[in-house]
């Protein structure tokens, strides 16, 4: 079918775009030496995830044991969740999903690792398990050096668990805009992960892998010498917050194409310098702002409500009709892809697809 009979509001990936994104990291990553291990929170597709995978990817993070049990029932081989999993009934469907794919998963804390383990050995599974260290993100993970340490040492003495690596994610980094800034952040979170690593090996431990890193920082990991893994998700799809960060010279950074979008259409053109969309708060994200119309500079998105968007036409007067499609850009791509049932996949103002997002809800 033709776009334009695509109803409203939809998720629309633009394929070109998309296909470019996940080229462009893949080269990237290979070319470094790095590993790439995408995360699936951002997309919670398993269509993607497995193209991401036959691109070169090892695998993909997830942040709930939910979200991976949805990828690995359809065929997803390799997770890791970059987070804690706390309480019996999680660790128990965590050791479940272990026994059917290669599953790895975060640890911050001593009692949840006697715990993983207790539940692990009753099952008779082993599971790898990366400490996470708090790198400046300011949320999990233990400080780096000696209690780092502690749990790597705690982990290798287990009876079903295995010290994999470290988890050394800087999210407070992925959107500061002036791009010595984030690099600044990035190089204190490296020597950080140098510190650790070298009083584990002065211990004798083997640090296989340093997993970290995102769309925001990615070349910065990749050139620090510590990190191999790279955990990047939101590159395939992009959105408004992302497209504020500036490069090296300053200006917007073109590292990957926009491919992700909310269709919508003018519903009511009330006069007083403004239309009206069926896109509101719950079809878009709003916690980094509002969305941004592609291909309309001048037309400003403001003041949702739960089913409505308004627009600004001022700057614009005439363009807009009664009916019109639009593509909004949303503010943050992940939680804005959690409020749908599946993607429109398009090319060339044609639907080539329907991609399940099979993650959406996957809190648990």
């Amino acid at each position: 079918m033709a776009i334009e009979e695509v109803d409203t509001p939809a998720l629309l990936v633009d394929l070109d775009a998309f296909e470019w994104n996940l080229g462009q990291m893949a080269r990237e990553t290979s070319d470094k030496g790095m590993r790439l291990r995408p995360h699936a929170k951002a997309h919670k597709c398993a269509v993607i995830a497995l193209r991401q995978i036959s691109l070169g990817a090892v695998g993909v993070c997830c942040q709930k044991v939910s979200e991976a049990e949805a990828l690995v029932r359809r065929g997803v081989g390799d997770v890791l969740i970059t987070n804690e999993v706390i309480g019996r009934r999680k660790l128990a469907r965590l050791v479940s999903l272990a026994q059917r794919a290669t599953v790895a998963v975060c640890i911050d804390n001593l009692d949840n690792l006697e715990e993983l383990n207790t539940v692990a050995r009753s099952s008779d599974v082993h599971i790898d398990v990366l400490v996470e260290i708090d790198v400046g993100g300011g949320r999990c993970g233990v400080q780096p050096g000696e209690p780092a340490l502690v749990l790597a040492e705690r982990a290798q003495s287990t009876s079903n668990l295995r010290f994999k690596g470290l988890q050394a994610y800087q999210g407070r980094a992925q959107h500061v805009r002036a791009y010595a800034a984030r690099r600044s952040f990035i190089d204190q979170s490296a020597e950080a992960v140098r510190r650790t690593l070298d009083l584990l090996s002065r211990r004798g431990l083997s640090c296989d892998v340093v997993t970290g890193g995102g769309t925001g920082t990615y070349p910065f990991e990749t050139a620090s010498g510590v990190y191999n893994e790279l955990q990047a998700g939101s590159y395939i799809f992009m959105d408004a917050d992302y497209r504020r960060n500036l490069n090296d010279v300053g200006t917007e950074i073109t590292d990957f194409r926009q491919s992700l979008f909310v269709y919508t259409q003018v519903m009511s053109i009330p006069g007083r310098n403004c239309a009206i969309v069926d896109a509101g708060l719950k079809a878009l994200a709003f916690d980094s702002g509002m969305p941004t119309l592609e291909d309309f500079p001048n037309i400003r998105y403001c003041n949702p409500s739960d089913e409505h968007g308004v627009l600004d036409v001022s700057e614009a007067p005439g363009v807009l009709s009664l009916g019109s499609k639009l593509k909004l850009i949303p503010g943050h791509c992940d939680p804005t892809v959690n409020l749908y049932d599946w993607y429109v996949a398009v090319r060339g103002g044609r639907v080539e697809g329907l991609w399940p997002i099979v993650g959406r809800g996957a809190v648990l």
